[in-house]
């Protein structure tokens, strides 16, 4: 009757630990896993700082600087253009 007794319990541990083991992820599995976390994380942080470059681009602010900037430039071109005519 031991032996029955010890075999029933040897099948129920070694039952147990095959299911442990089948629900353990492996090493692999973690860095696969980690691996497509990170890879998520990036498209979504470039769709967010594509999004945000657009929005800076599109800004009053940035519109107004860049034609300051192109009538300045335009100005000293016709300044020096004025003061060194081609010949």
């Amino acid at each position: 009757m031991k032996l029955s007794i010890a075999i029933a319990v040897l099948m129920l541990v070694f039952a147990a630990h095959t299911d442990a083991q089948e629900d353990e992820k492996t090493i692999e599995e973690h860095f696969t896993n980690f691996g497509n976390q990170m890879k998520d994380l990036g498209e979504d942080l470039t769709v967010k700082t594509k999004d945000i470059v657009e929005k800076i681009g599109d800004s009053e602010f940035v519109t107004k600087t860049r034609t300051w900037f192109t009538e300045q430039f335009d100005k000293m071109k016709a300044k020096i253009d004025e003061t060194f005519p081609k010949q």
